[in-house]
């Protein structure tokens, strides 16, 4: 099924994975009532992780692409939640960004904005969001970002 966002997102030149399955033991995801919370999504794309740490050996702008990877990821899971009809969303309530840096980055907001301004590009007013953005002093496998969301649907 296709429809008015994943015509969105073609348009954008996206096409959303499989829904990642879970590194360990949890869900993916969990619907309650009309709230999907999905676990956190790790920086990767077509080529594999994508690994660094802000501050030391990864700038900003690619940081910012490596969450846009992680709002992909999130949409994915969200289509799955959704049983593949992604039009079910309302709207994207909350993101949690974390961002593997050095102690003295400061700039987590402008790497989570990477995610951000993706879903606001890719679903208009239902992609504004509440969010935080965190530092965080390593991530799992090495990767630059991971982020989870909490997202409203009908």
């Amino acid at each position: 099924m296709s429809g008015k966002h994943e015509a969105r997102l073609a348009e954008l030149g996206v096409t959303l994975p499989d829904a990642p399955a879970p590194a360990a033991n949890y869900v993916p995801h969990v619907t309650v009532g009309d709230m999907v919370y999905v676990s956190g999504q790790i920086s990767q794309g077509a080529d594999g992780l994508i690994k660094g740490k802000l501050g030391a050996d990864m700038e900003v702008e690619a940081g910012a692409a490596a969450a846009r990877t992680c709002a992909i990821s999130l949409l994915a899971q969200l289509k799955s939640a959704c049983g593949g009809d992604l039009d079910r969303l309302v709207r994207v309530v909350k993101l949690t960004g974390f961002v593997n840096s050095t102690a003295d980055f400061t700039d987590q907001p402008k790497v989570i904005n990477g995610a951000s301004d993706f879903l606001v590009e890719a679903l208009g007013d239902a992609g504004r969001h509440a969010r935080s953005a965190v530092s965080a002093a390593s991530l799992p496998l090495g990767v630059a970002v991971e982020i989870e969301a909490i997202f409203q649907i009908a």
